[in-house]
């Protein structure tokens, strides 16, 4: 038995006759992306098209590269303006938007915080010599300048560095990037494909056969009794957060890689996972993460206050349950 998840709306549109799939991978974010795009037998392949979409991405929002647009922000002398290409503005500015929306369970500012509890680019948990930050560790990251004091200058393009912000943009730049190489396959007339990059995915049109492009949402590990659910992705893009993708304990204590930073440490909520269905993957991977930080009543209240098809894996009496908001239940068939 198993539930599927279809688009309110589905274009008739099918390939051109005699077309066939295309298998293309590559890697890039430290991680793998693929594509399996329907295009004519001979066609081109958009292959290096894709990964200079995703290395303009890297270029510009990396935290691991020290030379990123990232980088450079923030590295910036408190009170200076700092000029952003396009994309990064952009994918900034949403993040931001959903940071004020959750009012804080949401902070592309938090990378420091991120960073020292060793799931950032430097001090990594896995480190010889690693150490959780003390409390008056926390408390001082958290004294940091954050997303109320970051200005945004629209027509400019630049972004204030108010002084000790530290972006970490890797819950929506991953998003984003699955988008682009949506927008580079349907600039180049190529509007049949399922794309993915770190298992977020984005899905427009239907296989040569007119079948949909069917992915699984991923449940959690050892979560007996869940129902495997699979979703069309049909103009739609889908993204996860969990706490059993990467964390590690210390003392008996398990600490998750998403870090509450209202709270300054590692999410503790029940929930094991979220994940999200929109029409663009980085609102999708953006919005999985603030849900998980929110937590199930106030996530799945959000969640229906703004018209997110989200469904929540949560951890209760030792075993995972689900909730999911309306927008998911009408999706189901």
């Amino acid at each position: 038995m198993r539930r599927v998840l279809v688009p309110l709306a589905i274009s008739p549109v099918l390939p051109p006759r005699g077309s066939v799939v295309h298998a293309l991978s590559g890697r890039s974010m430290g991680t793998t992306w693929s594509a399996r795009i329907v295009m004519e037998g001979g066609a081109n392949s958009p292959t290096v098209a894709l990964q200079t979409a995703l290395d303009q991405v890297v270029a510009q929002m990396s935290h691991w590269e020290d030379d990123s647009d990232l980088a450079r922000y923030n590295a910036a002398a408190a009170g200076t303006w700092q000029q952003l290409p396009a994309d990064f503005f952009k994918v900034l500015r949403y993040a931001l938007s959903v940071a004020q929306a959750s009012d804080g369970a949401y902070d592309p500012c938090a990378g420091a915080l991120v960073e020292r509890w060793g799931f950032g680019a430097r001090y990594r948990h896995e480190e010889e010599g690693f150490m959780p930050p003390s409390h008056e560790q926390v408390a001082e990251l958290q004294r940091r300048a954050g997303w109320r004091e970051l200005q945004l200058d629209e027509r400019g393009l630049r972004a204030l560095q108010p002084g000790g912000v530290h972006l970490d943009l890797s819950s929506v730049a991953k998003g984003f990037a699955v988008d682009q190489l949506a927008r580079c396959l349907d600039a180049r007339g190529v509007h049949h494909y399922l794309v993915e990059a770190g298992g977020e995915l984005r899905g427009s049109g239907v296989k040569p056969d007119g079948e949909p492009w069917w992915v699984e949402l991923e449940d959690v590990p050892a979560s007996e009794g869940a129902i495997p659910t699979v979703a069309a992705l049909h103009g739609l893009a889908l993204a996860t957060s969990g706490d059993y993708l990467r964390f590690y304990e210390r003392d008996g204590v398990r600490a998750a890689h998403t870090i509450d930073p209202r709270s300054g440490y590692p999410v503790d909520n029940g929930v094991a996972s979220v994940s999200v269905l929109h029409a663009e993957c980085m609102a999708a991977d953006a919005l999985s993460t603030a849900l998980t930080v929110m937590g199930p009543e106030a996530g799945l209240r959000f969640a229906e206050q703004n018209d997110i098809a989200a469904r929540f894996l949560l951890r209760r009496d030792g075993a995972v349950h689900e909730i999911a908001s309306s927008a998911f239940h009408a999706l189901l068939q």
